[in-house]
């Protein structure tokens, strides 16, 4: 396995503000940046700032521990992000709602269509860890309010995961709105994803 070094990281569309040390990254969102594909709504966002390392490692565990204090505007977020390009993308984190509640979600994107999953929590909730593991082309996405417990937030598969992925965080505030997003605890390492021991695969599928 790699070892994981911030200086390994590359921004994609990065903010205009932003501090990156060894061990934590900070910025600050910019009004009307997300990222969304055409499903439901039918428009196309695709701006928002990515800070990501690639790996060709077909089994891993990527973690990280998101800050949030001063989110408090509608739809404002910030994650874990997969990104191999604006139509193929997984990214899971907490979107501001209202002052009652708040979303913890994920959305896949494949080939140009997003999906989004989330269940209600506390807008009194203001830190979030994600993991994010890979069996090769299928992936985990899972939080924990401590990050020694996590739970199950989403299994899925991306096509376009075929080899090399990239991995990291975003943030952003796609209305009119910004705020500050602390990222800290990077970890990456072994899978922690364990394999499936369950129903067998149909035999077909056995090669």
């Amino acid at each position: 396995m790699m070892t994981l070094a911030l200086k390994d990281f590359q921004w994609t569309r990065p903010p205009k503000t932003y501090h990156v040390t060894d061990h934590q990254v900070s910025l600050t969102t910019e009004p009307h940046t997300d990222l969304w594909q055409k499903t439901y709504y039918h428009f196309v966002n695709d701006n928002a700032p990515l800070f990501q390392m690639t790996t060709e490692e077909a089994y891993f565990s990527f973690t990280v521990k998101t800050n949030f204090e001063n989110s408090g505007h509608r739809f404002d977020q910030c994650g874990i992000i997969l990104y191999q390009d604006s139509d193929n993308w997984i990214k899971g984190s907490i979107e501001y709602e209202n002052e009652r509640f708040q979303h913890l979600g994920s959305v896949v994107t494949n080939h140009g269509y997003s999906d989004w999953a989330t269940t209600e929590i506390p807008t009194t909730v203001k830190s979030m860890w994600y993991r994010l593991s890979r069996r090769e082309q299928d992936f985990c996405i899972e939080s924990s309010k401590d990050g020694k417990t996590f739970e199950q937030m989403r299994i899925c598969h991306l096509h376009e995961a075929k080899g090399a992925v990239n991995i990291g965080i975003y943030a952003c505030s796609p209305e009119a709105s910004s705020f500050i997003a602390l990222f800290t605890d990077f970890d990456y390492g072994d899978c922690v994803w364990q394999a499936h021991n369950g129903q067998a695969p149909d035999e077909e599928d056995i090669k």
